[in-house]
């Protein structure tokens, strides 16, 4: 049972770190792997982009959410006991600071750094004649006919300005009232950000410039007759989140439909400036959009540093992270080149863990998918999909498996984040081709990732399952650090063929052998263990309990750990984002440590690891520790009992907490400290480093 807040049986009131202020904590992270001067340069361009995309999604849903409840007068959730005002206020001033950081690290490292490798963004005044004349010309040809400037006069109103998108503000001098006016003009989002100056063949030698810098300076030809008086860059970003009432609804698509065209139109939340705007321009901004001085972001030129995702693609590999080529899972390597390997064959045999991305998506979960579709004797497939692509090659193969005359279920969650409308598109693709789409159960979402192949054998028929952390899209599985366990275990296929049932029908389930189950078990199963790990610690008899996620926020895990730490259980937190547990606080979690890893993939997995009195208890699978997965998704952990994968978590573990693995550790005052180099001064390496090689050797070996 959750806790009520403040009521922690004797804990401290504030045991608990801000989720929104510790969100902002893992961001800067991510900002400080761009200030690295040891990372390529154009990762750490990247990085930038990232910082500046994670953001943008910050305001767009949960400082949207904060805002809008405290304007409403709704209950505002928060862990820390202070006034969700002031929670605001301390946001707007920190996500301020850190976006005028991550401009000085452009303007100051990163662009200087990236020029003096050859690859320069100019503005037009660095620019020859030659130059300008070809950018004219890709300007007339290209961009011109796109255009559409907006007046703002008694006979204009104030256009609708759509989220995220680059805007001119632009003053002009009638002459025929000889008054100025304002009109404003969007940056094209569907052509590219930076245009390239010249067209040579090289790539050592490269320039670029910015789509709104090349814009406003042909602005004379979009005012034929007036003067142009000045022109300053905006952007504003809106309330994108998106909130159904499902149990009020009778067609969810519509319905989610219908609330993505709302998504729009959400009110501003942020509005973002160039620092050269007058007070003029400003004064009318702020008033149109109706938004207070706090959520005025003034920052120096470009704006929006997402759009540094285009420069990442320039062929400079002498700029980038050395290419890592995943590797086919050595249980699932072909005995020669011209064999083809037999998947059902092997995980027959013994359950086989693999670890995207330093392990081959395609060659395990994709092939897993594709060979269940071609194979005569699979009667089948059932799936869960809760971000794929369109193009996915395992939509492909669902596809396929139907027209066969399969039997094919695909579970798919069209409430997905900022997927919803590809999710639909590719739903009713599906349904088209006679798979049966399911959409999860009302108020829910379907989070877990599962896929089940019913194959007859032998007159019988044996149940073959995957189970994963992430999610079936083999785009994101080669920068998403995943685990996916497959296994032909009768107690997993009778716990998995129950939950589908309970998906796709009117099943209530509640026991399973080798599941814990959210929203019914997982919870209490968690706090269960832990607790029992404090009995042990208790009595004298080993303890100890290992937990990677992307986000810990549940208060009741959280109380339930400071009080394992209390008794004596040595607690390792591993966590990429959100953090609300204090570490290494005397009298609170002087046993608990916490570490943060943040690199070229994207830490994803999900791991519950328990000692239990020796008889170690391992889970992986889809849930965070967030009320959100624990009490309103589906979602699934599988415990692992093969004692070589148990070994590769507890090595996995290892590395994470290595005083010899450049990581972030969680201090006392709950601040975060990068360890970067050792004690004599040298640079630590890399935990996905040390895992990379780590899979490389362990395929020259053969293991497991």
């Amino acid at each position: 049972m959750q806790l009520p807040l403040g009521d922690g049986g004797g804990l401290p009131a504030d045991r608990y770190i801000d989720r929104e202020l510790s969100w902002l904590a893992f961001n800067q992270r991510v900002l400080e792997l761009a200030e690295d001067p040891t990372v390529p340069l154009l990762e750490r361009a990247n990085f930038l982009a990232i910082f500046a995309s994670n953001l943008d999604e910050f305001f767009m849903v949960r400082v949207a959410g904060l805002k809008r409840r405290i304007v409403t007068g709704l209950a505002v959730p928060t862990n820390i006991g202070r006034s969700p005002t002031d929670v605001l206020a301390d946001i707007n001033r920190t996500a301020y600071e850190l976006q005028q950081r991550h401009a000085r690290c452009f303007a100051e490292h990163v662009q200087p750094g990236l020029a003096e490798a050859g690859v320069r963004i100019v503005e037009w005044e660095q620019l020859d004649d030659a130059d300008r004349e070809i950018l004219t010309d890709y300007y007339e040809q290209h961009i011109y006919p796109v255009l559409m400037p907006l007046a703002v006069d008694p006979a204009h109103p104030f256009p609708y300005i759509s989220g995220r998108a680059l805007n001119l503000s632009i003053r002009v001098f009638n002459p025929r009232t000889d008054k100025v006016e304002f009109a404003r003009l969007k940056v094209p989002q569907m052509i590219q950000r930076y245009v390239r100056v010249d067209r040579r063949e090289s790539v050592d030698d490269v320039r670029f410039i910015a789509l709104e810098e090349l814009i406003a300076n042909q602005l004379d030809g979009l005012f034929p007759g007036m003067e142009v008086v000045d022109h300053h860059v905006f952007r504003v970003t809106r309330n994108e989140d998106v909130e159904i009432e499902e149990d009020e609804t009778e067609n969810l698509i519509q319905a989610l439909e219908k609330e993505l065209l709302r998504r729009r139109f959400g009110p501003p939340i942020r509005l973002e400036i160039s620092d050269d705007m007058d007070e003029t321009t400003l004064d009318l901004l702020v008033r149109e959009f109706d938004i207070d001085e706090e959520q005025v972001y003034t920052l120096p030129a470009p704006l929006d540093l997402g759009g540094l995702f285009a420069l990442t693609r320039i062929a400079r590999p002498d700029l980038k992270f050395k290419p890592h080529i995943p590797v086919t899972h050595p249980q699932f390597r072909p005995n020669t080149p011209s064999d083809k390997p037999d998947l059902f064959r092997t995980i027959a045999r013994r359950e086989v863990l693999v670890h995207h991305p330093y392990e081959s998506f395609s060659t395990s979960v994709q092939a897993f998918v594709e060979q269940a579709a071609a194979d005569p004797d699979v009667l089948a497939i059932k799936q869960t999909l809760y971000r794929t692509s369109g193009d996915s090659p395992i939509v492909a193969a669902l596809i396929k498996a139907a027209e066969a005359g399969k039997q094919v279920l695909a579970l798919v969650e069209i409430k997905a984040r900022f997927d919803e409308e590809a999710n639909i598109t590719w739903a009713r693709k599906l349904e088209q081709a006679g798979v049966h789409v399911v959409y999860g159960l009302v108020g829910l979402k379907t989070h877990c990732k599962l896929v089940q192949v019913i194959r007859e054998e032998g007159g019988k028929l044996k149940h073959y399952c995957h189970i994963g952390t992430g999610n079936y899209n083999p785009k994101t599985s080669r920068i998403y650090e995943d685990f996916g366990l497959f296994t032909s275990s009768p107690e997993v296929g009778r716990d998995v063929t129950k939950l589908f049932n309970v998906l796709s029908g009117y099943a209530i389930e509640t026991q399973y052998d080798r599941l814990l189950v959210a929203p019914l078990q997982l919870r209490a199963g968690l706090l269960e263990r832990i607790e029992r790990e404090a009995e042990n610690a208790r009595a004298g008899r080993p303890s100890g309990i290992k937990l990677k996620a992307n986000s810990m926020v549940d208060e009741a895990i959280i109380d339930a750990l400071y009080r394992a730490s209390q008794a004596g259980v040595p607690v390792d937190v591993w966590v990429r984002g959100i953090c609300s547990i204090r570490a290494g606080v005397p009298g609170l979690s002087d046993n608990i440590r916490v570490r943060s890893v943040l690199g070229r993939y994207l830490e994803h997995s999900r791991i519950y690891a328990f000692e239990n009195d020796g008889d170690r208890e391992v889970f992986i699978g889809s849930a965070d520790l967030m009320h959100r997965n624990l009490d309103r998704r589906i979602e699934v952990l599988v415990t692992l009992v093969d004692r070589e994968h148990l070994a590769r978590i507890d090595r996995f573990f290892a590395f994470a907490f290595s005083d010899d693995v450049s990581s972030w550790r969680l201090l006392p005052d709950d601040s975060w400290e990068r360890r970067v180099v050792n004690d004599e001064g040298e640079v630590l390496p890399s935990l996905q480093d040390l895992v990379m090689a780590d899979r490389t050797e362990a395929r020259a070996r053969g293991s497991r």
